[in-house]
């Protein structure tokens, strides 16, 4: 059993409460998630929950945690930058457990992860595999140490299909407790029973938390009903109000006027009238009181409004975007062939998705085709890689990483934009380094935004939205007017946004 108590988080850098009077009880087979939008403290209070001392750097915290007889394994959302100067082999050796397991019991353990079977061995450097490959031996030592319950930071995270599949039947098997966040919509919906909902309303003032046993979609059906209701009694409220209050208006008019007309000679006739005021008045307090106990609007943290691309952006469809061929793709040191005889064809307004196991190569290969897709002239391109530090400068703010003339009427267009997308004016004057992934990759969807570009090169482009912004950034994109070339293990966006899927092979790219 994990419980927590009253559980109090203020982020210390702009003094704002993100968790407030938490508390929460797991038992043995709960499949717990938590939501809620970027930026709003999930990944920090599942921190604290596992070691409250990890964000003693950054919150102040206050409340109970007891954690009975149970062995907590937790994933970070990032390796730690300490781990990946470490080899593979090295860093499976730090858990005294991995001594202990056979050779095929551990070739067992790498197949499960679509690994292969010396991968424990392997002298590689952990800061060089793939964004999949880091989850995966993560994951990997997490169970190698046994643990009774399971703390996940966006487990989904960069792996390929098949391992998503083998990390749903991990949850929905595992039969202690798993708390775990995530984007992936469908992992969501197909593992989790009880739901943690974290919001900051009324313009990220204040904070709210819901806890439902319930499934995703039961609870998203569920909250949608209840708010409909509410908001229909809200409605109805204010429809009586307004008719009390123009019944009351009329009443003390009259009143008032009966009183200002009425004779000195005819004291009997104005003390009624001064006894009818005095009950007309009394009707008016009631009426108060009834206005207190009025059904409140609901209020939800709405999703970010956000518009790609312009008319401009269109593209001819029978224009030729890129016509692609590689003999051979290599590892970015040149140490291994990933694949060979690659082709690619992209026509007009085009999206696809280049699917495949980790480590095979996908996220060289599209560094590779932006490389040659931005020094083009004919399109106006724009690249989101997997890896933001690419391109954002996390010593800047938004603001500053986002003007290019720096004129006032320009920062004040870019403030109203990320305002939009659900920035505070503190979030605003963060650096980019203090923020969440997912704020992080709004910066980059609003520079695409803000550039009129036509063909998007995106890696994981719904990887760090959660589960209430992902339907926006899928219609966004599959509205855009021009190409989009991508990778994506998210079978929402592959199944709503992708014209074409290409799986990538070590003998090139293949049509699915």
């Amino acid at each position: 059993m994990i419980q927590i108590k009253n559980v109090n988080i203020l982020h210390q850098k702009d003094l704002r409460t993100i968790i407030e009077n938490f508390s929460l009880v797991l038992n043995d087979g709960d499949k717990a998630v938590i939501i809620g939008e970027e930026g709003n403290g999930k990944s920090t209070l599942l921190k604290w929950i596992y070691c409250p001392d990890i964000i003693s750097g950054y919150c102040e915290a206050s409340g109970e945690r007891i954690i009975l007889n149970q062995k907590p394994g937790y994933l970070p959302q990032e390796l730690k930058e300490a781990d990946c100067g470490k080899s593979i082999y090295g860093y499976f050796l730090e858990e005294p457990l991995f001594l202990e397991q056979t050779p095929k019991e551990l070739g067992r353990m790498a197949k499960q992860f679509n690994l292969p079977p010396d991968f424990f061995y392997r002298e590689q450097l952990m800061g060089t595999l793939s964004g999949g490959e880091k989850v995966k031996a993560q994951m990997l030592r997490i169970l190698l140490a046994e643990p009774d319950v399971l703390l996940l930071d966006e487990p989904s995270h960069d792996i390929d299909l098949e391992t998503l599949e083998w990390l749903e039947a991990l949850i929905l098997g595992w039969k202690g407790i798993v708390l775990f966040i995530s984007h992936d919509e469908t992992l969501i919906e197909q593992t989790a029973n009880v739901v943690i909902h974290l919001e900051q309303i009324r313009k990220k003032t204040q904070c709210r938390y819901t806890i439902a046993c319930m499934p995703y979609l039961q609870y998203r059906r569920e909250r949608m009903e209840q708010f409909t209701k509410q908001e229909r009694m809200a409605e109805n409220d204010r429809r009586r109000k307004k008719l009390r209050e123009e019944k009351y208006r009329r009443i003390f008019q009259s009143v008032e006027y009966a009183q200002q007309a009425v004779s000195r000679q005819n004291p009997g006739k104005a003390r009624l009238l001064k006894k009818k005021m005095h009950s007309v008045k009394s009707m008016g307090r009631r009426f108060a009181r009834e206005e207190e106990n009025m059904t409140e609007m609901p209020e939800e943290e709405s999703a970010i409004f956000f518009k790609l691309g312009s008319e401009n952006a269109k593209i001819p469809a029978g224009k030729t975007v890129i016509e692609y061929s590689l003999k051979a793709l290599y590892t970015p040191h040149g140490e291994r062939l990933l694949a060979k005889d690659i082709h690619l064809w992209i026509r007009g307004a085009e999206k696809i998705c280049i699917v495949g196991t980790n480590g095979a190569g996908k996220t060289t290969l599209l560094h590779k085709i932006a490389e040659e897709l931005l020094n083009r002239t004919d399109i106006a391109a724009q690249y989101m890689p997997q890896d933001y530090e690419e391109l954002l400068d996390f010593s800047m703010n938004p603001v500053d990483f986002l003007a290019q003339s720096g004129d006032k009427e320009e920062r004040t267009r870019i403030r109203t934009y990320l305002g939009a997308l659900k920035y505070t004016a503190d979030e605003m004057n963060h650096t980019i380094g203090q923020l969440s992934g997912g704020q992080k990759a709004k910066i980059l969807l609003l520079k695409m935004s803000l550039s009129n570009a036509n063909v998007l090169i995106l890696d994981e482009p719904t990887r760090n939205f959660s589960p209430l912004s992902g339907p926006v950034i899928r219609q966004m994109l599959k509205e855009f007017p021009g190409a989009v070339i991508s990778i994506s293990h998210d079978r929402k966006y592959i199944g709503e946004v992708c014209d074409k899927v290409y799986r990538l092979t070590p003998n090139g790219l293949e049509e699915q």
